[in-house]
C-alpha cells in the first residue's frame, strides 16, 4: 500500500527554547516529558526513536539477520547534533576490555550530550541471554538450562548479578529474556527458549525479569509474539497458529512477565501471523499489549524488523512507509540503527504522509523511560559505577565481569540443570578408577559449553586472534580433575557436523580397551548456518548432527559400557540406541562451569536434579510435537506414526529415591472462582541428599474445546536430605485451569477435572490424583486472573 502526502505539506517549525520545567527532578515524569516534547524540533523528536550501531560493519559475517544488507553508514558527529535515542551493543559487537569499554561508552555519552541541545544521553542496550554478552563476562547456562533447573529463585539471582554487571559499566537495557514457547524442536533457537510448556516458561522468565529489573536494567521481553511457531521450524518463517494456540500457549508467558515480573520493554518478533507482520500489527502491539494489558513501557524493534516490512514481508513501499506502519502498530524504537525512523520519517511527516501524533506518542514513551532512568536529570554521574575512583585512561584490566560470586552461581545453576535421562545398570556414578575412554567432538572444546548468545560463540568466533576472555574448562579437563586416580584417554572420533569417518577407528580402539567409555556428543552453537544450533541454524530432522550417531553405534558395538553425555541446544532422537547405553546425561549448553558440573554428576559429587524442559524424541521424525497434545495429537489407531517421546517433558532421574504420599483430603467440589490447598509429603528414602521436582498437572476429561491430555499448572523443587520428609503445599485456584472456549473468551468451565501430582508429564509418572468438580456458572477471566500456583514446603518432624 502506498503512502500519500497530505494536500498541504507541512513546513519546518521554528526552533523552540530548551529551558523549562522538564529539567526539574521534583516534578512528575509525566509533567517533565510533556514540557520537553513541546520544546523539541521534529528532527530532535525522531532522533530519540532510533539507535546507532557504531560498531556495525556491512562487511563480514555479521551477528544479525541480513546485517550486511541493512546497515547504512552514519555520520555520528552530524547525527548526534539532533540527540540520540539508543546506543546499540557498545560491548557486544567486538572484543573490548570491560574497563576500556566503560570509558569508551562514557565518552560517547559525553559527545552525545554535548552535541545535542538538550544534553540527553542515549540509552545503551546489550544482549544478556546467557549472561552479559561482553568480552570477559560470565557465560551462564542458556535459558533451556534454566528451564531444566526448575528453580525460579536461582534464575532470579543470576539475572540480578547479570544486571548489576551491566549497570556498573553504563548499560541501561537488556534484550532478554526470550519467552517463546517451543513448538518444534527443529527450530534453531530452541536453546534460547526455556521450554515447551507456557507455565514453566512464564514462571522462569518472570523470575529472570525480576532479577534484571531489580538491578536497574530495563528487561526486554522477546519475541512478541509467535516467533517459535514458525512453519517448518524455519527461522523467520510465516506463523499459522490459530487464536487458541496464541492465547493459551504463546501469550501467557508475556502476560506473566509483565504483570508478575514488571518488564519495562517488549521487542516485537520477526514473525508474520496469518499474513500480518507483528511489526505492523496494531491489534497485537497496541490493542492487546497496551489497551488490554495496560503496558506503559517501550516497544523496540527486533534488529532491522522495521526494514523487513519493506524487504522481506513486502507490505511497505519504502522506508517511510515502513516507518508509518510500525509507528501506527506501536513500535516506539527502531533498532539496531537508523534506517526508517530518520530523515525518511521526518520528510513523510512534513509531507503529511505520517501524522506527527504518532511520533509524539512513541517519543513520550521513550522519554518517560529515560526520565525513570535519571537520564533527564541535570546532575547525572559522569562515569559508570565500575569506574568510580579509577583513572579512565588507566581503566584496562580494572573491571572484572567474571568475579568468583558469578562463577559460583554459574556452577550451581549448571549442576541443577543437568538431567540424568537414564541409568539402567547403575553404572553411574562412576567409580573414578580404572581406564576411562573419553570420546567425542564435544569433549575437549570449551565452546561446547556455550550457547549462540554467549559472547565467545556470538562474537568471539569472528575474532580468532583474541583470547576467549574467560576460563571454560572442558569435559575432558574436568574429568581429569575429578578422577585423578583414573587413566583417562581421549579421541575426538569425528567432527560435530562433518562427514569424515577417519577418526572413528581410533575412538573404537580406545573404547575397546577401557573399563568405561564417556561419549560426549552434541551441538556447536552458531549463527545463520555456522552451527548446528542457534539463530538461523534450524535442523532438517532430529538425528544427531553429522556422523555422531555412527560414532556412537561403533562405540556401543565394542561391548564397553558407554555413558552418553549430550551437550546440545535441543534434544535429539535416541530411540534404537537408548536401551544399549549404560547411562545418559543431558546438558543444555551449561555455561563456563558446565565442565566441572558434568564431571560432578558423573562422579556422584553432584546428585542430579534437573528435569527435562522439552521431551526427548524417540525417532528423528514425527515433529512438530510437544506434550501439549489433545487426543488426536497423541498415538492412536488412525495413523501409523507414533509421536510419543522417549523421555517425556519433566523427566529426570536421581541417585537417590523418593516416596510420595497424599496429604490431607480436599473438598470434592469447588466453585469456579474458588481456591484450595493441595498437600502431599515427599520423603528421600535413599542414602544421598537430593532434590525432587514435584509437578502438578491438570487433566480435563471433557471440555467445550479439545484440551491437552495434561498441562502443567504448578511445580516445586524440593531439596531433601537423606531420610528427610517434607510437606509440600500447592495453592490451587480455579483460574489456573482456564482456557479459551468456543466463543473466543478465556473461561473457567464447570465440570470434572483431575489434578495430577507427577514426576513428569508421562502418565506412568503420576504419583497422586485429586479429583474435583468445579461448580457454579461458567466464568470469563482475563489477564488479571491468578497466574501463579504458589507453593511452599516444610520439614515433617518425626513423631517420637
Amino acid at each position: 500500500m502506498a503512502i500519500h502526502p497530505h494536500p498541504q505539506a507541512r513546513k519546518a517549525d521554528p526552533v523552540p527554547e530548551t529551558d523549562g520545567p522538564w529539567r526539574d527532578p521534583s516534578l512528575t515524569p509525566e509533567v517533565r516529558v510533556a514540557d520537553l516534547i513541546t520544546r523539541m524540533t521534529l528532527e530532535e523528536k525522531a532522533a530519540q526513536l532510533y539507535g546507532i550501531w557504531v560498531g556495525a560493519d556491512a562487511e563480514g559475517d555479521g551477528v544479525a539477520p541480513h546485517q550486511n544488507d541493512m546497515v547504512d553508514p552514519v555520520d555520528f558527529e552530524e547525527l548526534t547534533t539532533r540527540g540520540l535515542g539508543q546506543l546499540t551493543r557498545p560491548f557486544g559487537t567486538a572484543p573490548v576490555d570491560p574497563g576500556v569499554g566503560a570509558v569508551a561508552l562514557a565518552r560517547a555519552q559525553a559527545r552525545i550530550t554535548e552535541a545535542g541541545r538538550f544534553g540527553i544521553p542515549a540509552l545503551a542496550h546489550e544482549e544478556c541471554l546467557a549472561g552479559f554478552t561482553a568480552w570477559g563476562a560470565t557465560a551462564y547456562p542458556v535459558p533451556l538450562a534454566w528451564g531444566a533447573a526448575w528453580d525460579p529463585e536461582l534464575v532470579e539471582e543470576m539475572a540480578r548479578l547479570i544486571g548489576a554487571d551491566m549497570r556498573s559499566v553504563g548499560v541501561h537495557q537488556g534484550l532478554a529474556p526470550v519467552l517463546d514457547v517451543v513448538r518444534d524442536l527443529r527450530w534453531g533457537r530452541v536453546e534460547e527458549t526455556i521450554g515447551e510448556d507456557p507455565y514453566l516458561v512464564a514462571t522462569i522468565g518472570s523470575a529472570y525479569v525480576r532479577g534484571l529489573e531489580s538491578a536497574g536494567i530495563v528487561a526486554t521481553l522477546k519475541h512478541f509474539a509467535g516467533y517459535s511457531a514458525s512453519a517448518g521450524a524455519r527461522n523467520l518463517a510465516p506463523v499459522r497458529a490459530g487464536g487458541r494456540e496464541m492465547a493459551d500457549v504463546i501469550l501467557p508467558p508475556f502476560e506473566m512477565a509483565l504483570r508478575e515480573g514488571g518488564a519495562r520493554s517488549v521487542m516485537h518478533s520477526y514473525a508474520e501471523i496469518d499474513g500480518v507482520p507483528t511489526a505492523a500489527d496494531p491489534t497485537l502491539l497496541t490493542e492487546l499489549l497496551r489497551d488490554t494489558w495496560g503496558f506503559g513501557g517501550t516497544v523496540v524493534a527486533d534488529y532491522f524488523g522495521i526494514g523487513f516490512l519493506e524487504t522481506l514481508h513486502r507490505v511497505a513501499t519504502g522506508r517511510a512507509d515502513a516507518a508509518r506502519l510500525a509507528l501506527t502498530a506501536g513500535v516506539d524504537v527502531e533498532l539496531p540503527t537508523v534506517r526508517s525512523y530518520g530523515d525518511e520519517l521526518i520528510a513523510a511527516v512534513r509531507e503529511g504522509a505520517v501524522a506527527e501524533e504518532l511520533v509524539d506518542r512513541a517519543l513520550r514513551r521513550v522519554l518517560l523511560q529515560k526520565c525513570e532512568l535519571g537520564l533527564l536529570d541535570p546532575q547525572r554521574p559522569v562515569l559508570p559505577a565500575a569506574l568510580d575512583g579509577v583513572d579512565p585512561d588507566r581503566a584496562r584490566g580494572t573491571v572484572d565481569l567474571d568475579p568468583p560470586r558469578n562463577r559460583a552461581l554459574a556452577r550451581i545453576l549448571a549442576e541443577r540443570s543437568c538431567v540424568l535421562l537414564a541409568n539402567p545398570g547403575d553404572v553411574l556414578p562412576l567409580g573414578g578408577t580404572g581406564r576411562i575412554a573419553v570420546v567425542g567432538p564435544r569433549a575437549d572444546d570449551p565452546l561446547a559449553m556455550l550457547g549462540c548468545y554467549s559472547f565467545p560463540s556470538h562474537v568471539g568466533v569472528l575474532h580468532p586472534e583474541m583470547p576467549m576472555g574467560i576460563a571454560v574448562p572442558t569435559v575432558l579437563e574436568s574429568l581429569r580433575e575429578e578422577f585423578p586416580d583414573a587413566g583417562i584417554d581421549f579421541a575426538e572420533g569425528c567432527d560435530v557436523d562433518g562427514a569424515d569417518t577417519a577418526g572413528i577407528e581410533q575412538a573404537v580402539e580406545l573404547a575397546a580397551g577401557a573399563d568405561v567409555c564417556v561419549a560426549v556428543l552434541g551441538d556447536r552453537a552458531g549463527l545463520f548456518g555456522r552451527g548446528t544450533s542457534g539463530e538461523g541454524c534450524d535442523a532438517a530432522d532430529l538425528s544427531l548432527p553429522g556422523i555422531q550417531a555412527e560414532l556412537l553405534d561403533a562405540l556401543l558395538d565394542t561391548g564397553t559400557p558407554v555413558v552418553l553425555v549430550l551437550l546440545t541446544g535441543r534434544t535429539y532422537a535416541l530411540g534404537g540406541r537408548a536401551d544399549r547405553l549404560a547411562g545418559c546425561v543431558q546438558a543444555f549448553f551449561p555455561g563456563e562451569e558446565g565442565g566441572p558440573a558434568l564431571a560432578g554428576v558423573l562422579s556422584g559429587r553432584v546428585n542430579p536434579s534437573g528435569r527435562l524442559p522439552i521431551g526427548v524424541p524417540n525417532g528423528p521424525g514425527g515433529q512438530p510435537w510437544t506434550y501439549l497434545q489433545p487426543p488426536l495429537g497423541r498415538v492412536n489407531g488412525v495413523s501409523n506414526l507414533d509421536p510419543t517421546p522417549l523421555h517425556a517433558f519433566g523427566h529426570g532421574l536421581s541417585y537417590t529415591s523418593f516416596e510420595w504420599e497424599a496429604g490431607a483430603p480436599v473438598p470434592a467440589e469447588l466453585p469456579t472462582d474458588g481456591a484450595t490447598d493441595l498437600e502431599l509429603t515427599v520423603r528421600n528414602s535413599g542414602e544421598r541428599d537430593g532434590a525432587e521436582v514435584v509437578q502438578l498437572y491438570v487433566h480435563d476429561p471433557v471440555a467445550q474445546t479439545t484440551r491437552p491430555e495434561s498441562r502443567l499448572i504448578g511445580y516445586a523443587r524440593v531439596p531433601l536430605a537423606a531420610g528427610e520428609t517434607r510437606r509440600v503445599r500447592f495453592r490451587f485456584h480455579a483460574d489456573l485451569v482456564s482456557f479459551t472456549g468456543t466463543g473466543g473468551r478465556r473461561i473457567v468451565e464447570p465440570g470434572d477435572i483431575e489434578l495430577r501430582f507427577a514426576a513428569s508429564s508421562d502418565h506412568a509418572d503420576i504419583r497422586h490424583t485429586v479429583r474435583l468438580r468445579l461448580t457454579g456458572p461458567e466464568r470469563t477471566v482475563d489477564h488479571r486472573r491468578r497466574l501463579v500456583c504458589t507453593t511452599s514446603h516444610e520439614p515433617v518432624v518425626p513423631e517420637n
